[in-house]
Order: C-alpha cells, then sequence, then structure tokens
C-alpha cells in the first residue's frame, strides 16, 4: 500500500508540473511579448543615456534586478556576470539558436538569453537571467514533490486507520479457518454500524454456522459408528452361533467374510470423514527409528496374516513382504495409529496386486532430509498411466482391481493420502516398470534429536 501511494504521489507530481510548465510557456508568451520589449528597450535606453553604453547604469540595473547584462562593441566590452557567459566556441555554434531564441522564447536553459538589443554606434547589449539568484531559493519541484509526499502520508495514515479494523477481521478469519470458533471477531475497534462492522458481524455468523455444522458432522458420525456397527456386531455373533457342518461352514464362512467387509468399510468411511476435514485431529506422539521399524514389523505381519498365500505365486515366491529401512531414521512427532492405518493400507494394496509377480512387495523407510520416505512397491502389471491421476480418489478402482478376488472398495490409497496430508506430507504413486511404487513423505517440522 504504502508502494502505491508513492507511485500515486510522484505521477501526481509529475503530471502537475509538466501541466503548469506547459500551460506556462504556451499561455504567457504571447501576452508578455510587448511587455518585455518594451521593458527591454526602457533599460536600454538608461544604459545608453549618454549615447555610448554605460557600464555604471548596466551595473546598477544588474545589481538591483535578478538580469545580467553583457555589453559588446568596439568602445565597450563588459558583463556583469562573466562566470555565467557563454565561451566564444560555444557562442559562436550557438548563433542560430540565440536567433530563435529572440523570436520564440525556448523554455529551460534557453530561457538565459531574453533579448538582445543593438545600439547606433555598433553595440550589442543582451539581457539575460541571474541563474544565481534563482539557484539560491528553494525550488519548485522540490516544494511540490515534497508537500505530496506529506499529503501521501496523511492519506495512506488515515487510509490505514480506517482500514485498521481490517487487522482483526483477517485474525478472526484466521482463527475460524484453523477451526477455532471459540473467540469470535473482536468490534471494540469498528467504527460503529459500517461496512465493516456489518463485515465483521457476518463473518461471526459465517464461523457460528460452520461450527455448527462441523458440530452436527461430528455427531452423525459418532451416531452412524454407533448404530451400524451393533446390529454387525450382533450378525457377526449368531453367524459364528451356528453348527459348523460340511453344508453349513461354506455359507458360514462366506457370511462373515461380508460382515468383515461390511465393518472394515464403516471404519473406513468413518475414518475417511475425519481425515477429509479440514480440522482433522491427530494425536501426536514422538516416534523413534527403532518404534517406527517395530511398528513396520507389527503391521507387516497382520497383513500377512490376513492374505493367504495365492494359489499363482509358485514355489519359488513365498507370500513375503520384504523391509528395508535406512540405518539412521529421524525421530518425527506422528500419529501412531494413523500411519499403522497408512501402513496397512499401503501393504495390502501391494499384495493385493502381487498375484503371480516374480518378486514380493517391498517397503522401503528412508530419511528425506529431516524427515521421513515411506515407500511401497510391488511387482505387478501395475496401471495404465491415464489412470494414476485418480488412484487416490475416493472409490476409484483401476479396471485391473474390479474382480471380487483383487478385493476393495476404493478408500485405501485415498486413505493413505489424507493420511499424508494431515501430516502435512505428499503422496505421490507412479508405475514402476513393472509394479507400482506409491511414496509418502513426511515432513520434519516437527522433529526432535534422532
Amino acid at each position: 500500500m504504502v508502494l502505491v501511494f508513492l507511485v500515486l504521489a510522484a505521477a501526481m507530481t509529475f503530471v502537475v508540473i509538466k501541466g503548469a510548465q506547459k500551460a506556462f510557456s504556451m499561455g504567457w508568451q504571447e501576452a508578455a511579448r510587448p511587455l518585455l520589449i518594451d521593458y527591454v528597450d526602457r533599460l536600454t535606453e538608461k544604459i545608453t543615456a549618454d549615447g555610448v553604453p554605460n557600464v555604471t547604469h548596466a551595473q546598477a540595473i544588474a545589481s538591483r534586478l535578478p538580469l545580467t547584462v553583457r555589453i559588446e562593441g568596439p568602445q565597450v566590452n563588459w558583463a556583469s556576470h562573466p562566470d555565467q557567459d557563454v565561451p566564444d566556441w560555444q557562442r559562436k555554434g550557438r548563433a542560430e539558436e540565440r536567433r530563435l531564441q529572440q523570436e520564440d522564447w525556448g523554455g529551460g536553459k534557453d530561457w538565459q538569453r531574453i533579448l538582445k538589443r543593438t545600439t547606433a554606434d555598433g553595440h550589442s547589449i543582451e539581457f539575460g537571467i541571474n541563474e544565481e539568484v534563482f539557484e539560491r531559493r528553494p525550488r519548485l519541484i522540490g516544494f511540490a514533490l515534497t508537500a505530496l509526499l506529506l499529503l501521501t502520508l496523511l492519506a495512506w495514515l488515515y487510509v490505514r486507520r480506517l482500514l485498521k479494523p481490517l487487522d482483526a477481521i483477517g485474525e478472526g478469519a484466521r482463527r475460524f479457518g484453523a477451526g477455532n470458533f471459540s473467540q469470535p471477531i473482536s468490534e471494540r475497534h469498528l467504527h460503529g454500524p459500517d461496512e465493516l462492522g456489518e463485515l465483521a458481524h457476518t463473518i461471526n455468523t459465517m464461523g457460528q454456522d460452520i461450527h455448527q455444522m462441523l458440530e452436527a458432522k461430528r455427531a452423525l458420525l459418532l451416531a452412524i459408528s454407533h448404530e451400524l456397527r451393533s446390529p454387525l456386531t450382533r450378525a457377526r455373533l449368531n453367524t459364528e452361533l451356528l453348527p459348523e457342518t460340511a453344508q453349513v461352514n461354506p455359507q458360514r464362512d462366506a457370511l462373515l467374510r461380508d460382515l468383515q467387509e461390511m465393518a472394515s468399510l464403516i471404519t473406513d468411511l468413518l475414518e475417511s470423514e475425519r481425515l477429509s476435514a479440514k480440522h482433522a485431529a491427530l494425536q501426536r506422539e514422538p516416534l523413534t527409528p527403532q518404534a517406527l521399524v517395530a511398528l513396520t514389523q507389527e503391521v507387516i505381519a497382520e497383513v500377512l496374516a490376513r492374505h493367504p498365500a495365492q494359489p499363482d505365486t509358485g514355489p519359488n515366491t513365498p507370500l513375503n513382504i520384504r523391509l528395508m529401512a535406512d540405518a539412521r531414521l529421524p525421530t518425527l512427532t506422528l500419529d501412531t495409529t494413523r500411519i499403522r492405518l497408512l501402513l496397512r493400507n499401503l501393504l495390502d494394496n501391494a499384495l493385493r496386486h502381487s498375484a503371480g509377480a516374480p518378486l514380493p512387495p517391498e517397503l522401503h523407510l528412508r530419511a528425506e532430509g529431516s524427515g521421513i520416505g515411506i515407500q511401497v512397491r510391488d511387482h505387478g502389471p501395475g496401471v495404465p498411466e491415464h489412470q494414476l491421476p485418480h488412484l487416490a480418489q475416493a472409490f476409484f478402482r483401476p479396471d485391473t482391481a474390479r474382480t471380487r478376488a483383487q478385493g476393495g472398495v476404493g478408500l485405501g490409497l485415498y486413505l493413505c493420502k489424507l493420511v499424508a496430508q494431515a501430516h502435512g506430507g505428499t503422496f505421490a504413486v507412479r508405475n514402476a516398470q513393472p509394479g507400482l511404487a506409491v511414496t509418502v513423505t513426511l515432513p520434519g517440522d516437527r522433529v526432535s534429536a534422532a
């Protein structure tokens, strides 16, 4: 804002001065020409009152008026201000220019030579402006620029005072954006029922509405979690109480799998709703490199226990996951539960697409500056390039994963992306040729010493 006001002041100064100069040079010359000619004639008469130019008279005029007088001729050669005189070599080159100055007074430095008179005895008397007098006076442009800068500063201070309530409004909006609705925008700095006061009131009302919607959404999620999990738990219990016979076991196992899938789907939906909110709350705690590796090994064991060996895996490629961790990893403050969810979904996805692959999936833990990079890669067929940007979208499944044997409803990678973003990290998917590589980078802005 200060820069804008300064540019405005400079532009106004330029326009005013240039306009005044233009009007001055174009408007008054014609009106003042006869007066100046008559005045210069009178001055010439006083200097040549005795027939020959009198230096004493010329010196008296030069000392009394802000003028320079120069006399050239056969008897008298004198200049009142020789330091302001033009050298001969320069005067000869400017003879034509001085002639034009006498006919049409130019502006700027050309104003030094106003008019010239020639006496009957061959002397020339030339009058000019005494520059020393004007140089000792303050310049008009300095006054104008200083005045405009001062006025600009006063205008900026006044506008800044008028817009000061915007600071409180902006701070309140940032609090609402961060999920803090406990403190509304203070209205003590506002000037009354003006536009800024109405804006603050509107934002406060909007914050209250958003808070109520978030609370209603949270209550709905809790209700869904309770109301849907309870009948699923009862259905699972009743299914497990069915008699284990050769005829019932296939239907019983299929029903248990469907119930488990429904329970997992509800869990993933609730978790995605929690994490997709901008104000997702994380239960952070320091996670040392040893704890991270131990957590990863636990998740690997859990995932392998849930995935039976694939029939087309082959005798030389048993179901396994290779863990490769750097020797030195930083200690980060993370939500352990969400990191476990992240690892489980990444490994589930890798195992699901590793059927028939020559190598098992790989899990890499790398130090990325002050953060950690987690990469899970399988050696399966991968996905078409045009589907890569959609893999982390909710309920999106590539064409190769639409069979029941592949499983999944398209929430696994979506949840992984939400977990990474909730921690302030990044999520990326690429074809590793062969296979798919998913990389999650968790920043180290909350790092303690490793």
